[in-house]
């Protein structure tokens, strides 16, 4: 019989592999119920011996238990610039200056596309991922390793066992922002400008779970000194020889007319791609070349971008509606003369937001200049003519409810605040409340929920609970059996429901899924919280929020609010009394030689922190980001700050080097 170690290495190495060619290569070699077999026999074998967890495992590629903040990452050798180009004369002119630093040798170029996304730098020692880390400033950037092991076109795993650092780009494709844009505005949140907005955004979310179901992808493009090759060319054969994601359409060039004419060719073909490219980079083929062009302070002298202007239009602004979203954050929206631009008809253009409006002094008649920000959502870019009306505003009141709107401190965003009687703010958090991220009411979509709220079947979320059959099937498009569905859905909804379903669910401000989780594994029942928050006293459940891990100031205090308040309150009784009266379960108990301890870390320390958090987690501690009355060790590295140690000294926790974590981990008792 294979030992459980030597099958468990050995299912990690297969699954990784065929993670790289589906996602890699985009060449499945196995069907999807063969795959789906294999990852749940890895998942049985790490149930069953916890010690055997690697951090490449395809299983982690979920996310971890969220960071407090991100390490600063000093990098040896400087992450440049590039120098722009936007004409065929200034690209002739870049190939002159590297004629005269070569002394007359020809070089060849190297055409690659040019990513529009967020850059990285990656390193592995003996084939395996260590770090990952965002630019920054190009000295200094910042760890996101947690992160980036998510994307699944990123093996953790090289096919040899080298040392190497690369760098390249995270992005994310067109559609899979439309995607992630329409859940954001369904739950009142502010869409991404473009997808390298999204992409950074994605980055720095210190929650690398949420990070995991954000579809980013990556493409290396630069190995970090030229030991292993002597060119450009031969380095990008070798990454995708070692499973790493290469830019797709690279060219080799002996000339400079090869890369005008490339530059032509890219001009249309860049449009059929279905991510951004903002233009060209074109780089020295030779490593030897390189050495002798060398850099100067912000760019090296042997690359230059190539950008392509972005398509505009000229069309006029024929009215803007302003809406409102489950949170009651109003936004306006520009309806303009249809335009053809970039391949598409454009009606209309977000305005951001009031601000924004203002700064450009837009009027219903205005003749504007369009563009679409990374070739995707159309923007107003400047005014071509104003037309002789008033400046557009902000409204009196909320569109749809006519309440006064209010500006909270440091926000830029105007809210309705009347949450609980505001037509739009119903409509849009009954059906967030059925998302299949929240109670997860299939059949329940914006239209069923908008003909039920006009029709006043129902005026709250616990009003979906008491619908019946006969009641849905008059409505426009749903027939009996449709009907019966719907009801069905709504049941399962109120037998499956678990307390962090129903946070999430309720749209408590700033409340996602991973705080919603650890409040309810704290309370555990529905009716816990309920009792502890009775009378309207938001103070002890303040108190009890701020000592769970996960949960900040800013979260306990939207919590505690919402459940003293009498119309809230009145609301979650009105679910208990239609059977939806949920408890959390229970985990299965954590095994490994941390079982039951907790453990935050601080300080520079020999490893990545996140390294260290995924060592705890593996053998079934649990890490705090800071230090609670809970916390029983705190490891501390060089440059420990006050605040953390006086917080152990405050708490009675115990304060230990990263040598004593290290007894812990291996289950010895420290000395």
């Amino acid at each position: 019989m294979t030992p459980p170690a030597a099958e468990y290495l050995a299912l990690v190495r297969e699954i990784l592999e065929h993670d790289r060619r589906y996602y890699v290569e985009h060449a499945a070699t196995i069907s999807d119920f063969e795959y789906d077999q294999l990852y749940r026999r890895l998942r049985e074998l790490e149930a069953a011996h916890p010690e055997l967890v690697v951090a490449h495992s395809p299983t982690r590629r979920v996310g971890f238990e969220p960071l407090s903040a991100f390490v600063k990452v000093e990098r040896a050798v400087p992450m440049l610039s590039l120098d722009n180009t936007y004409s065929a004369e200034e690209l002739t002119a870049f190939h002159e200056r590297v004629l005269r630093g070569l002394e007359g040798e020809t070089p060849a170029y190297v055409v690659e596309p040019k990513i529009d996304g967020i850059s990285i730098e990656l390193t592995y020692a003996r084939g395996e991922l260590m770090l990952g880390a965002t630019r920054g400033d190009g000295r200094t950037g910042e760890d996101v390793t947690l992160n980036l092991r998510t994307i699944r076109a990123l093996p953790p795993l090289l096919a040899e066992p080298v040392d190497v650092v690369v760098r390249g780009e995270v992005y994310m494709d067109r559609s899979a922002l439309v995607t992630i844009n329409a859940a954001r505005e369904a739950e009142g949140e502010e869409p991404f400008k473009n997808p390298r907005n999204a992409t950074g955004g994605s980055l720095k979310l210190l929650d690398s779970s949420v990070v995991a179901k954000r579809p980013l992808k990556v493409s290396l493009y630069e190995v970090v000194g030229d030991s292993f090759n002597a060119s450009h060319w031969a380095a990008l054969a070798w990454l995708r020889k070692l499973g790493l994601p290469t830019p797709p359409g690279v060219e080799r060039c002996a000339d400079l007319a090869g890369v005008l004419g490339l530059v032509e060719t890219w001009q249309d073909k860049r449009r059929t791609l279905p991510f951004d490219i903002d233009g060209l980079v074109v780089k020295v083929d030779s490593y030897a070349q390189r050495r002798t062009l060398g850099a100067t302070a912000k760019a090296p002298r042997w690359a230059i971008a190539y950008k392509y202007q972005p398509e505009r239009a000229e069309t006029v602004i024929l009215d803007v509606e302003h809406s409102v979203g489950r949170t009651g954050t109003v936004t306006p929206v520009a309806w303009l003369s249809p335009v053809e631009l970039s391949g598409t008809t454009v009606k209309r253009a977000g305005l951001h937001n009031y601000e924004d409006l203002a700064r450009k002094q837009l009027r219903i008649g205005d003749r504007v200049i369009i563009e679409k920000a990374g070739e995707i959502i159309p923007q107003i870019v400047s005014v071509v003519a104003h037309a002789d009306a008033p400046v557009i505003g902000p409204p009196d009141g909320c569109p749809s409810c006519g309440h006064a709107l209010v500006r909270e401190e440091g926000e830029v965003a105007l809210r309705c605040p009347n949450s609980l009687s505001c037509p739009a703010q119903i409509v849009m958090s009954i059906q967030f409340f059925c998302h299949r991220g929240a109670m997860n009411i299939e059949n329940v979509g914006y239209k069923l929920v908008l003909q039920l709220c006009e029709k006043g079947l129902i005026k709250d979320v616990a009003d979906l609970f008491a619908l019946e059959v006969g009641q849905l099937a008059e409505l426009d498009r749903m027939g009996e059996k449709s009907a019966e569905n719907v009801v069905k859905a709504i049941d399962k909804a109120r037998q499956s429901a678990t307390l962090s379903r129903l946070l999430t669910a309720l749209g408590i401000r700033h409340v996602g899924g991973v705080a919603a989780q650890a409040i309810a594994r704290r309370y555990r029942s529905l009716a816990a919280m309920l009792s502890e928050s009775e009378g309207g006293d938001a103070e002890k459940m303040h108190a009890t929020l701020d000592d769970v891990p996960g949960v900040g100031e800013v979260i306990a205090a939207a919590v505690a609010e919402f459940f003293a308040d009498a119309r809230n309150r009145t609301l979650l009784g009105k679910l208990q009394a239609r059977g939806v009266d949920p408890v959390e379960p229970e985990e299965a108990p954590r095994t490994g030689p941390l079982a039951g301890v907790t453990i935050c870390v601080t300080g520079k320390l020999s490893r990545p922190r996140g390294d260290l958090e995924r060592d705890i987690v593996a053998a079934g501690g649990t890490f705090h980001k800071s230090v609670t009355k809970t916390t029983q060790y705190l490891v501390a590295g060089a440059d420990t700050g006050d605040t953390k140690l006086a917080s152990a000294r405050k708490h009675g926790t115990k304060v230990i080097d990263e040598a004593g974590l290290g007894q812990l981990l291996a289950g010895q008792p420290l000395e």
